[in-house]
């Protein structure tokens, strides 16, 4: 993933904007305009890397020197310094919690889903771990990031990406077939058609009406097992693809990449975060 260096910029400033307000009355009244400093940010736990790119890029629009040496997606270990700071003191302190809030929640998220696409790999399974939309208003391009530097899949971003047709659009529409033919009629060839299904016997007409993907929604593992083996009687495995969806965490997603779904989406890891532990310290 990537957006050009200035727009990425804007965005990070505009978080530090919504922080900083009208100054940080704090270190105005307490350090000098002319005072230097050094510093270093410590991540106190294992982790996979992710958000330093960002950080960087926030540290350096206000004229903060930089250094680490490491890079996004790297393993760290626990009680690490990865990033090293030079600059007006005021001016660290500024971007300070602006920036391990990034840090710290990307690489929670990029954490959580290299567990996740590891966990599934000890049982062979070749499904792949995706986000969902649960993300934060205005935070989806970073939560995405983060995912997919953790090894997992970003999902849609927005409502526009792909079609995808759930309860409550049917509650309101109708008909499950007609729904997606009305869609096929409409909708240009670029874009792919999801269906969210409730039982094995929807998934088997929404695959049959030519939806693209099907996504069984809180499904248990066996009901599953038996959608899969209902599509694949029919000739129609290999004609979809599988979304599995629902209350699935580190602790049962086995019971369900067992059965090689293609994709296994997990909302908590980006509406459930917990963030990894750092620090920025001033080095004297």
């Amino acid at each position: 993933m990537y957006l050009p260096e200035t727009l990425l910029k804007q965005k990070l400033l505009d978080f530090l904007k919504s922080d900083l307000a009208w100054g940080d009355i704090t270190t105005d009244l307490l350090i000098p305009p002319e005072k230097q400093a050094e510093a270093f940010i410590l991540i106190k736990e294992p982790a996979i890397l992710a958000g330093l790119y960002e950080s960087i890029i926030l540290f350096s629009a206000l004229g903060i020197k930089t250094e680490s040496p490491y890079q996004d997606g790297e393993k760290i270990k626990e009680n690490t310094k990865i990033l090293f700071l030079k600059g007006k003191a005021r001016d660290i302190l500024i971007v300070e919690r602006t920036a391990l809030n990034i840090l710290m929640r990307m690489t929670s998220i990029a954490t959580q889903t290299y567990k996740l696409q590891e966990k599934i790999k000890t049982i062979g399974s070749r499904s792949k771990v995706a986000a969902t939309r649960k993300t934060l208003p205005g935070w989806g391009y970073f939560d995405k990031k983060a995912v997919a530097i953790g090894g997992g899949d970003t999902h849609r971003f927005n409502l526009s990406d792909l079609v995808l047709i759930k309860d409550n659009h049917l509650i309101l529409f109708g008909n499950l077939i007609n729904a997606i033919k009305k869609v096929k009629e409409k909708i240009s060839f670029t874009k792919k058609i999801e269906v969210e299904v409730c039982t094995p016997e929807e998934a088997l007409f929404a695959a049959q009406a030519g939806a693209d993907i099907i996504m069984l929604d809180n499904f248990s593992p066996s009901e599953v097992k038996k959608t899969i083996e209902k599509l694949e009687q029919k000739g129609l495995r290999g004609k979809v693809i599988l979304e599995v969806s629902g209350g699935i965490n580190f602790e049962n997603i086995l019971d369900y990449a067992i059965y090689n779904p293609d994709i296994i989406s997990c909302g908590a890891l980006t509406h459930s975060v917990k963030a990894i532990d750092m620090s920025l310290k001033i080095i004297l």
